[in-house]
C-alpha cells in the first residue's frame, strides 16, 4: 500500500503557506457536535476497499441524525491518494475537508501541520471514550503527546489458510514452512507470498522476522543484521522457492488474494479482513466460501497497519467532519460498522455479543493479533523509510544480493532516513 516522501519537504511546503492558510481560517476551532447545529459538505478522498463501501452504506443512517451534513466521498487507489492529500492540504482552497490517513503519514503529517489535534473535540463529545481504542492503534495516531487520528479500521496482518487442508495452526516459523511444503502440490502453492519491490516486501516479512522472535528497533534504531532477521531472510526465501506460486516475485495482496480464492494456493499471510471475504459465498471463492480460518502468526505477534480518520488543518467544514467521525468511529457506530463487515478497531465490539455472533472464533482470534502487533515503523519518514527495506528485501528474494548485504544496507538506509529532518 505505499509511496515516498520526506517529513522536511513536507514541513517546507507547510511553512511556505502557513501565512496563506491563516488567512483563510474556517470554522476549525469550534467544538460543537450538536446535531441540530451542524451542517455543511464534507469531501473526503477513500481508498476502494471494502471498508470504504461499507461507509458508504451507513451514510443513510448517519444522515438521519445529521441531516444537515453531506458527506462526499471520492475513491482512488492507493498509490493516487498521498500525492491528491498533499495536494489538498497545501491549498488555499482544498479538495478534502476529512481525511483518512494510513499509518505511516500520521506522524510525517502532524509535523507539517497538515492535520489538527483532537484531543479537544474528543473531550468535548460526550461518551465518546477514546480509551476503548485498542492501545496499539490509539498509539499510531498520536503524535508528541496529541491525537491527530482516530481509527478507522486495522489492517494487521495474520495467516489465512484453508480449513479443510491444514488441521494444526503452525505454531513456529519452521512449521509454517514445513505445513506450506507439504500442502504444495503440481497444482496448488502452499503458500501465496508477496515480495513485491517496497512496501509489500517489508509488510509481509516483518511478520516472519517476528516470528523467528526478532524486533525491528533496538534503542531506537533500526537494528536488522541479527540473527533472528537473518533467520526470518533465508526461511522467507527457502518458502518462496519450494512453496509459492511460480514467477510471483512482484505479487502484491491482491494478487495474493485471487490466488487463495482460486484454488491456486492454500495460505497466505495477509490482512485479517480479507476472511469474511473469502468465506463470503457470494464472492469470489466459490465453493471453497466457508473453508478459510485466520490464525495469528506462529509466535503470536504480527506486523499492524491501520487507517485514521483526520481533520485537515484547513478544513473548509471541520464541525462537520467531526460530526460524521464521531458517529462513525463511536461504540455505536463501531458496532455498525463492524456488524455490516468493517475491521475493528475498539475492544467494545469483541464484548458485543450481536456484533461477534456471526463468527465468534473470528472475533476472539482478531481480538489476540490486535492486542500483539506493532507497526513497521516509528517516528520520521515511515512511508521512505519502509519502501527503502522493502527493495533490499526484495533484491534478497530474486537472488540478486547476498542475505547479509540486503540485510546490512536495509539496515543502513532505514537509519539515515529516519534521522533526517
Amino acid at each position: 500500500m505505499r509511496k515516498l516522501s520526506k517529513v522536511a519537504q513536507l514541513v517546507a511546503i507547510s511553512t511556505a503557506i502557513a501565512v496563506v492558510l491563516s488567512g483563510c481560517s474556517s470554522s476549525s476551532e469550534e467544538t460543537t457536535t450538536d446535531t441540530g447545529s451542524v451542517s455543511g459538505t464534507v469531501r473526503v478522498l477513500m481508498e476502494g476497499v471494502p471498508d470504504t463501501d461499507i461507509v458508504s452504506r451507513l451514510l443513510a443512517e448517519f444522515n438521519a441524525e445529521y441531516p444537515d451534513v453531506k458527506v462526499e466521498i471520492e475513491t482512488a487507489s492507493y498509490d493516487q491518494m498521498r500525492d491528491k492529500y498533499v495536494a489538498s492540504f497545501t491549498a488555499a482552497k482544498p479538495t478534502y475537508d476529512l481525511a483518512i490517513l494510513d499509518n505511516p503519514w500520521v506522524g510525517d503529517f502532524a509535523k507539517a501541520g497538515f492535520v489538527k489535534p483532537l484531543d479537544a473535540l474528543i473531550a468535548a463529545t460526550d461518551g465518546y471514550d477514546y480509551e476503548d481504542f485498542t492501545a496499539p492503534l490509539r498509539a499510531i495516531g498520536e503524535s508528541d503527546g496529541q491525537v491527530y487520528g482516530v481509527p478507522f479500521y486495522n489492517y494487521a496482518l495474520g495467516l489465512i489458510y484453508r480449513s479443510d487442508l491444514v488441521t494444526t495452526e503452525p505454531a513456529t516459523l519452521d512449521d509454517l514452512a514445513a505445513t506450506a511444503k507439504s500442502l504444495t502440490t503440481a497444482n496448488r502453492a502452499g503458500i501465496a507470498m508477496q515480495p513485491q519491490k517496497g512496501y509489500k516486501a517489508f509488510e509481509e516479512w516483518g511478520n516472519y522476522l517476528f516470528a523467528a522472535g526478532g524486533t525491528l528497533y533496538t534503542d531506537g534504531k533500526v537494528k536488522l543484521t541479527t540473527p533472528e532477521a537473518k533467520t526470518a531472510l533465508k526461511t522467507y526465501i527457502s518458502m518462496y522457492k519450494s512453496s509459492a506460486p511460480k514467477d510471483s516475485l512482484n505479487w502484491g495482496f491482491d494478487d495474493a488474494l485471487r490466488s487463495v480464492s482460486s484454488d491456486k494456493s492454500a495460505m497466505m499471510v495477509s490482512y485479517n479482513w480479507m476472511l469474511p471475504t473469502l468465506n463470503n459465498p457470494e464472492g469470489d471463492s466459490g465453493a471453497l466460501a466457508g473453508k478459510f480460518k485466520l490464525a495469528t502468526m506462529p509466535g503470536g505477534k504480527q506486523v499492524l497497519g491501520s487507517w485514521h480518520w483526520a481533520i485537515p488543518t484547513n478544513s473548509s467544514a471541520s464541525d462537520a467532519a467531526w460530526a460524521f467521525v464521531s458517529w462513525i468511529s463511536s461504540k455505536a457506530g463501531e458496532a455498525k460498522r463492524v456488524t455490516a463487515g468493517g475491521a475493528p478497531t475498539r475492544t467494545s465490539v469483541f464484548n458485543d455479543a450481536a456484533v461477534t455472533a456471526k463468527d465468534p472464533a473470528y472475533f476472539e482470534t482478531i481480538s489476540k493479533i490486535l492486542s500483539n502487533a506493532e507497526p513497521l515503523c516509528q517516528g520520521s519518514n515511515c512511508d521512505e523509510m519502509i519502501n527503502a527495506v522493502g527493495t533490499e528485501l526484495n533484491a534478497a528474494f530474486a537472488g540478486k544480493k547476498s542475505v547479509d548485504d540486503a540485510l546490512a544496507a536495509a539496515e543502513k538506509q532505514a537509519n539515515k532516513i529516519q534521522a533526517e529532518k
